[in-house]
Formats: structure tokens, C-alpha cells, sequence
């Protein structure tokens, strides 16, 4: 199998609701494992990443949202070895408990400080134990655990440094290769890929379903009440944004997360979904296609950092569609090239405000410049290397959208969180 077989295999994998209220969960319940005697108390401190992804995103199987009440569902529900599909299955009872430790104040949710890295301590306690779990680097990772001041777990650095190398390794690559690579391949080799579409179309059906979805309803009719018109930017805007606002709200099905994110994997894929359903395009195309997004995607966010002040489902997402949809299309790799710098020069430094119903005109934005950026390319227009934070080559353009996030907006991430912390 390819060394980029494997990492992409590696990252892809299925997320219940938005990642970071099942990190915040996943962290609280694999601490409560290891109490004795009844919870009485939670402190989660978290980065301003996650702190923010979380502040007021929908959780699945419930109307309440926020980091608060995902730590507090995480002390009375969820198996740990389910991921970060800990929070499917959460129910009313379940609900009432987690609403009657908020009322009684025995959770709390603190900033710890303002970084992109992913960070994640949760401290449980009960009548005779006090139990802390840190997560480090990515949403699961667990990095130590300690029982009334004895250290029970603590990850070996050299296993952690060959993970953090391992993701690391995509930087080795150049976009060529990763062209190469997507037009070599076997085939069989992707197919994997599809359980992206199945598990992401999935939600899409879910919010089409809901009564609590509106925008999806709207792009629906737009889109000629079909899921599958032969407007291919009509279907393929109707299947991203449909799944990622069923998704912000917290509707009760999983996505398929690239680089820890749900939203990344539906922008990733379901755009290039939809053109390759609305189109005259074989599956073949599709897995390839969507290989390059997501390897463009992970190259991105690999300088961004997991979580920051930026818009990664919209930039780093989004520039991987349009290379995927340039790709599609029969572009050349100076096609897809110049895709990318159509790309950077539009979007890069959207904010991120979380994981919330404004990430449904994100999602709408990253589509639509996708769709732009590749048609200007194919048409052999494009944005020179010499103007703003394109680079010389697409690899440092790449990396350059990268560092406008980290370690170029911190400040922002840190207005962002005063803002909302206001409201």
C-alpha cells in the first residue's frame, strides 16, 4: 500500500457530532472510568481552539448545546472506546442528568490559554478519588492520567513524537507527487473513500429529514426540489452545506472527519460528490479526486495547527475541493496549481467562530470559491506568484495559508473568545 494510502487512511475517521464537544466528552467519561464512588465534581480546562469550536455547537441527540454541557454528558453517559462517537446514543434521562450537575454547579468549563495546539484537561472527582486526564495533540490522544497524584498512564514520548512525525511526513511530498500519486494508484486502493461519501450523505439525508434544518430546505428548491440535479454547483452547494448544518445542530448521525474535523470531511468530499452524481464522471474520477482533497487539506492544516483563528473547513477543506474539482475536470497539474493561488488569494484569514450555524455560510463561501478558483484556473486564469501570500511554488503557498493561522492570528483567536465570552 502507498505511504499516502496510509495517511489518509490513518486520518480518516468517523466523528458524532462536531469534534470538539466529543473530545471535551470522550476526555470527562475516560476519566469517570476510573473513579470510585459517585461523581460529585468536573473541571475541564481546555486551549482557545476547542474551547471555541465548542462554546455554543449542537450536540447530538439533544437541543442544549455548548462545552459545558458536553462535559457534563460526559460524566454521566458514554463508553470511552467509542471515540469520538462517544455522545451517539445519549437519550433524555441521560440529558436530565447532565442538566441537574450543571443546576447544582459541579461543572465547570475554563480557557486555559490561547494556542492552536489541541489541549484537553479533565479533572473528576468523588467522595474519595480525584482523577485527572490531559489530551494532547489530537482529539483522542490521551497523554496522562493521574489517580490521587499517582501517575497511572503517561504516553511514551517516542511513541507520541513518531505519531506527531507520522502526520508530519505529508510536508515530505510535494502537490506533483500528490498528483502522481492520485493518477497512479490502484484503484481498489481508494475505495475506502466511499465510506466518506456513504457515512457523509448519510447526514445530509438526516438534515434533509429534520424539521430543525432551514438553509438545506431553501438550497433543496433552489437546487430544483432534487438532491441530484444536473446543475452540478447547485448539487454538489446543496450536499456540502446541507450536511454541515445538519451537523452543526447537532442531528444524530456521524460524518467522516479528515484532520480531527467533520467539517473538513464534508467540504473535502461531498462537493465532489455531487458533481461526480450530477456529471458524466466515472467512481474512478471521484476516489481520485477526493484523494487530492484531502491530501491538500491535510498538507494545509499540518502549518495551521488542528484547531486556530481560521476557517480550516472553508481554507484548508475548500482548497482541497478545488483540487479535487480541477482535478475532476481533466485540469493539468499547472491547472491545479494555479487553482490553488486562485484559491489563497480569496478566502485565507476567515475567521473561525466556532462550531456553530454560521459554519453553514462558511460552508456556502469555501463551495462557491471552490468552484471559482478551479473554473478561472481551467480557463488559464489566475493570480501570480509575486502578489500577497502566494508563494513560489504551490507548496509554499500552501504553507503560507497555513501560517496566517499559526502563528499569524493568535491575537484574533484571543478577540474572538473576549466576544463571545461578552455575549
Amino acid at each position: 500500500m502507498h505511504p499516502l494510502t496510509n495517511l489518509i487512511k490513518n486520518d480518516m475517521k468517523p466523528a458524532h457530532g462536531v469534534t470538539e464537544p466529543g473530545a471535551i466528552a470522550f476526555a470527562v467519561a475516560t476519566a469517570r472510568e476510573h473513579l470510585r464512588g459517585p461523581l460529585a465534581t468536573i473541571t475541564v480546562e481546555l486551549n482557545s481552539g476547542l474551547y471555541k469550536n465548542a462554546f455554543t455547537c449542537g450536540i447530538p441527540g439533544c437541543e442544549e448545546s455548548g462545552n459545558l454541557f458536553a462535559a457534563a454528558l460526559g460524566g454521566v453517559w458514554g463508553d470511552s472506546a467509542k471515540g469520538l462517537e462517544i455522545l451517539s446514543g445519549v437519550g433524555a434521562r441521560e440529558r436530565g442528568k447532565a442538566h441537574t450537575l450543571i443546576a447544582e454547579g459541579r461543572v465547570q468549563v475554563l480557557l486555559k490559554d490561547i494556542s492552536s495546539d489541541i489541549f484537553i484537561r479533565a479533572t473528576v472527582t468523588s467522595a474519595t478519588d480525584t482523577v485527572i486526564l490531559e489530551i494532547k495533540d489530537s482529539h483522542t490522544q490521551i497523554h496522562k492520567i493521574i489517580v490521587n497524584d499517582t501517575v497511572i498512564f503517561e504516553e511514551n514520548r517516542e511513541t507520541s513524537a513518531e505519531k506527531a512525525s507520522a502526520t508530519a511526513a505529508i510536508t515530505n511530498y510535494s502537490l506533483s507527487e500528490f498528483v502522481d500519486y492520485v493518477k497512479g494508484v490502484p484503484t481498489g486502493e481508494l475505495e475506502f473513500i466511499t465510506d466518506a461519501f456513504i457515512l457523509n450523505m448519510d447526514l445530509f439525508d438526516e438534515g434533509l429529514r429534520s424539521d430543525r434544518t432551514t438553509f438545506i430546505k431553501y438550497l433543496f428548491e433552489k437546487n430544483g426540489n432534487q438532491i441530484i440535479s444536473e446543475n452540478e454547483e447547485d448539487t454538489a452547494l446543496l450536499l456540502g452545506v446541507g450536511a454541515i448544518e445538519a451537523r452543526v445542530l447537532g442531528l444524530n448521525k456521524p460524518a467522516m472527519s479528515i484532520t480531527g474535523s467533520g467539517a473538513h470531511g464534508i467540504i473535502a468530499t461531498l462537493p465532489l460528490y455531487g458533481v461526480y452524481k450530477a456529471g458524466d464522471y466515472k467512481k474512478e474520477q471521484v476516489l481520485r479526486a477526493t484523494a487530492l482533497s484531502f491530501l491538500t487539506c491535510m498538507y494545509i492544516k499540518e502549518y495551521s495547527g488542528k484547531l486556530s483563528a481560521f476557517c480550516g473547513c472553508a481554507i484548508a477543506a475548500g482548497c482541497g475541493a478545488a483540487c479535487g474539482l480541477s482535478y475532476l475536470k481533466g485540469g493539468s497539474i499547472e491547472k491545479i496549481e494555479n487553482t490553488i493561488n486562485n484559491f489563497a488569494s480569496g478566502i485565507t484569514g476567515m475567521i473561525c467562530d466556532g462550531g456553530n450555524q454560521g459554519c453553514v455560510m462558511k460552508g456556502v463561501t469555501a463551495i462557491d470559491s471552490a468552484f471559482r478558483a478551479s473554473a478561472f484556473a481551467l480557463k488559464g486564469l489566475h493570480i501570480d506568484a509575486k502578489h500577497g501570500i502566494l508563494g513560489s511554488t504551490p507548496e509554499a503557498t500552501m504553507k503560507n495559508m497555513g501560517r496566517i493561522a499559526s502563528p499569524g492570528m493568535t491575537a484574533t483567536e484571543g478577540e474572538i473568545v473576549r466576544i463571545m465570552e461578552e455575549k
